[in-house]
């Protein structure tokens, strides 16, 4: 039997690969092939779309951990697609992206069904990207209803880390570059790597041990903002979900 906090350890790094992997998949390719977007264009009008065709400091705010600047280039870059557009083709993207890599795995239904639970359950604040995820409708299908819950519930995550991050003093750079897990959809674990993905311009500074503990302690202040949200789960459902989410095998 697992509590709630060792939920959300057991699951993070499936959810957090496969929640977020069609963003960086070839489905999502031939999205900015289709739209004439490039792919940080995409990348903040499908995901960040759900808040609205809004200023490029609100996405900031929300996405927290790529320069302004870099956010503020692709988000206008990408203004020639209508933000419900571009959330319906990236939404389709994420379904398609499902197909490919869960359609042979069994337990999609109960996947979706114990996901659509913590995601029902989790409060909003603090979490406006999960909150707008949330809100987008869920496919009858369940591999695509369980990779969109996926990715609704690691958008949670994600709004959760940016406050205890935050709440440590770090500045985002600092915290990529500080990182040493691999909770990211293409299993980064080395800190220049994650800056470099958030274009961070170099040269970096070295990152004191020090810093990698505070940053560790971020991740585990992390689990345990995400422990309430599956405490909505029965400790039989804990217990299955963990089971069902052991999809190592998935590439």
């Amino acid at each position: 039997m697992v509590d709630s906090k060792s939920t959300a350890v057991a699951v993070k790094g499936t959810i957090g690969r496969l929640g977020g992997g069609f963003m960086l998949s070839r489905e999502a390719k031939e999205l900015c092939a289709r739209t004439g977007l490039g792919p940080r264009e995409l990348y903040f009008r499908g995901r960040c779309g759900v808040l609205g065709e809004v200023d490029a400091d609100v996405v900031t705010s929300a996405a927290v951990f790529f320069p302004p600047s870099h956010v503020r280039e692709s988000w206008e870059g990408g203004r020639k697609l209508p933000v419900e557009e571009a959330v319906a083709l990236y939404t389709t993207a994420c379904h398609a992206w499902g197909h490919r890599k869960l359609g042979a795995v069994e337990g999609c239904d109960r996947i979706a069904h114990l996901l659509e639970k913590v995601a029902g359950a989790a409060s909003v604040l603090g979490s406006p990207l999960f909150a707008g995820w949330r809100a987008v409708p869920l496919p009858d299908d369940p591999v695509a209803r369980a990779t969109q819950l996926m990715h609704v519930v690691r958008e949670l995550r994600g709004g959760l880390h940016a406050i205890a991050i935050l709440s440590m003093g770090f500045d985002p750079l600092t915290a990529a570059l500080a990182t040493d897990h691999e909770g990211t959809p293409l299993g980064i674990s080395s800190g220049q790597d994650m800056a470099r993905f958030f274009t961070w311009p170099e040269p970096y500074p070295a990152v004191p041990e020090e810093t990698v503990a505070r940053r560790r302690e971020a991740e585990e202040l992390t689990d345990e903002l995400m422990a309430p949200a599956f405490a909505a789960l029965t400790d039989a459902e804990r217990d299955e979900l963990v089971t069902l989410m052991r999809l190592g095998h998935v590439r």
